[in-house]
């Protein structure tokens, strides 16, 4: 509060006296404009799920970061076969009947093999979120360039851009990949990559991404199609900028919020993919863990050992279920009319 200050007259002169404040006054605030980041955050603060679910995927992309530097210097060991944790009797399930949980081993052990099911989460955890970010990575940018393009020229090129659309989403994805995967690991193979796990994991990312990315490419052009008839294009135009400036400095930073978007909703949908994939026996194959075939391997001792079952399984649905809940709140941030 500031102090209230008037003039008093001693004989000839004047004096200063100041007065406290009268109780209940206000002092009136400057009023100061936000960014729309910070009106985004503001929002995110405010929506306690979605602070949680960002949470849990910050922890599981450090968990994927540091898995391979945590196997290699031993404080992970998803390879080492513990057969004296399995009863051959039994088919190589774990002693104990539980699972083998122990405090060595928090999530039980691997039937058959013994292997630690903890560190075999993390290392899967890495490799399929690698798939799923890589064709992410495709998705998106073959999505939005192809949709900036059509969505900019427009006429012959919009119709062009627009038929590949349609075609490529007329086709049966699964059927395809299952079919063609031989021909086309082949060619992988032949292209330079190592045979086995690299060429199969570049399969799955190429075919996930090369057939993806026609429904972001639709959401762009119809962003596209309204941002160019606005203000700042045709003062763009008027000064003589090129469509390269128009599509990066003009075009693309009003298009980050969609994108950023649609990457965290389609990357959980990438990594059921893997799964689904190597349940259909297209993908990366055991040793090398991934969520898809660790889960697959779990399959034959689900009523036997479900706890083997159930923790990748857990793993998949947390990943997935905290990708889109926070799409969904990042979606609910970044909309300008959230608030009104």
């Amino acid at each position: 509060m500031s102090e209230i200050k008037r003039d008093v007259e001693f004989g000839a002169g004047t004096a200063q006296e100041t007065l406290a404040p009268e109780p209940g006054a206000t002092q009136e605030k400057a009023i100061t404009g936000r960014t729309p980041w910070q009106l985004a955050r503001a929002r995110l603060r405010r929506d306690k799920i979605t602070m949680v679910v960002l949470a849990v995927v910050a922890l599981a992309i450090v968990l994927a970061i540091l898995a391979p530097i945590l196997s290699i210097i031993g404080v992970l060991d998803p390879e080492t076969f513990h057969p004296e944790l399995i009863d051959g009797n039994t088919g190589g399930l774990p002693l104990d009947g539980g699972g083998g949980l122990s405090l060595q081993h928090p999530l039980g052990v691997e039937p058959g093999t013994g292997r630690d099911v903890l560190s075999r989460i993390a290392l899967g955890m890495t490799f399929s979120m690698t798939v799923a970010l890589s064709a992410t990575l495709i998705t998106v940018v073959l999505g939005t360039v192809m949709g900036l393009v059509a969505g900019l020229l427009g006429g012959k090129t919009d119709f062009f851009i627009s038929r590949i659309i349609d075609m490529v989403l007329s086709f049966p994805v699964t059927l395809m990949l299952l079919a063609l995967s031989g021909m086309f690991i082949d060619i992988i193979t032949k292209a330079g990559v190592p045979a086995g796990n690299p060429s199969n994991g570049a399969y799955i990312v190429l075919v996930l991404g090369l057939f993806g990315w026609p429904t972001i490419a639709r959401i762009i052009r119809g962003q596209v199609l309204s941002l160019r008839e606005r203000e700042f294009i045709e003062a763009a135009r008027s000064l003589g900028a090129s469509n390269r400036r128009i599509y990066f400095k003009e075009l693309l930073p009003n298009l980050w919020a969609p994108l950023l978007v649609y990457g965290t909703l389609v990357m959980p949908a990438y990594i059921s993919a893997e799964a689904a994939l190597s349940f259909l026996g297209v993908g990366i194959k055991p040793p090398t863990p991934t969520l898809g075939n660790l889960l697959t391997y779990s399959v034959n001792y689900a009523a036997a050992d479900v706890t083997f079952f159930l923790f990748p399984a857990i793993a998949i649905a947390i990943l997935v279920l905290s990708f889109n809940l926070m799409g969904d709140g990042l979606r609910d941030a970044l909309d300008p009319k959230a608030d009104r």
